[in-house]
């Protein structure tokens, strides 16, 4: 029997999660929202394409959380999306409201499931997943790190003119401003990237990585990012439903780990059939490690606003 993956939320960011886990053939999907025919036609038209893609998988649409019973894994992508000049904090209490209901709701029906928050500001919206649901912190997994990671890695492939494949690093801390790439351990074809680019262009690429989103946000002028967030997504699925271990940065909980207590912050873990199974410390120059400090400053924030809403 095939696992089964439930995809809240069927805009952009949720219909492609939903197409490239169903073109896999990796799992069952479900896809859930509240605008009535949006997630069914879209679910007929990805399981129409089952012969041509070569998926068996199946896929279904549904306004309610009924057919979601019993899923392995719930991705959250509901809430509204960034418009140009709003910040991922400006999204902070709408879609709090939001992701509180869906996981009231998802909880009901696939109470065994790993909870994997998307909707931003995804750092917050993983802790406000956790409180709601009550879950053990190993099921509540956040994406944002493989995504930003990836984005850093596709700027140097391009800047130094090789594969994304040959390029190796890690971006810890919050989905957002204060992100932090992990100069120090990047590497491309195994050579550290300080003696491959000037500081000067580093600092820059690092830049634009952080500022990845509202780049792309600053184009589309109409919505955000979709093909590389669910991508990413897919990635940690698939790391799960396989039980592969893949070490991947991901938001999680942390008790201590890195310095930081009690908040969701992007952190390297090995992801695996039970979520996170370890979380993976390694050494950080003193400028990164206060890099990442005032990133989880900027998480907890978030966090006090939400709890002050209530």
């Amino acid at each position: 029997m095939r696992s089964k993956v439930t995809v809240v939320g069927a805009g952009n960011v949720g219909a492609t999660t939903a197409q490239r886990i169903f073109e896999r053939g990796c799992a069952d999907v479900a896809l859930v929202d509240i605008v009535e025919g949006l997630p069914q036609g879209k679910a007929l038209d990805m399981l129409e394409s089952g012969p041509v893609v070569g998926s068996d998988a199946r896929v279904v649409g549904s306004n309610g959380y009924e057919e979601t019973a019993g899923s392995d894994i719930v991705v959250i992508t509901s809430g509204i999306a960034r418009k140009p000049g709003m910040s991922r904090d400006d999204l902070l209490l709408t879609n709090m409201k939001i992701v509180t209901s869906v996981v009231q709701e998802v909880v009901k029906y696939s109470p065994g499931c790993i909870l994997m928050p998307v909707t931003n500001p995804l750092d917050a919206m993983a802790q406000r997943a956790f409180q709601v649901s009550g879950f053990p912190k190993n099921r509540v997994v956040g994406m944002a790190g493989i995504l930003d990671t990836a984005r850093f890695r596709t700027f140097l492939a391009e800047e130094l003119d090789v594969s994304v494949e040959s390029t190796a690093a890690y971006v810890l801390g919050g989905h957002g401003d204060t992100m932090v790439p992990v100069v120090g351990s990047t590497t491309v074809g195994g050579r550290p990237i300080a003696d491959l680019l000037s500081p000067s262009r580093l600092a820059e690429i690092v830049k634009r990585t952080q500022d990845g989103g509202a780049e792309i946000v600053g184009l589309l002028k109409t919505g955000s990012a979709y093909y590389a967030p669910s991508a990413a997504v897919a990635q940690m699925v698939e790391s799960i439903l396989f039980d592969k271990k893949q070490i991947l940065p991901c938001t999680a909980y942390l008790e201590g780990e890195y310095g930081i207590h009690g908040l969701f912050v992007g952190v390297p873990v090995k992801l695996g059939a039970n979520g996170i199974e370890e979380v993976i410390e390694f050494d950080l120059t003193d400028e990164e490690s206060a890099a990442l400090q005032r990133s989880a400053a900027a998480v907890r924030e978030l966090v006090d606003v939400m709890a002050a809403a209530g």
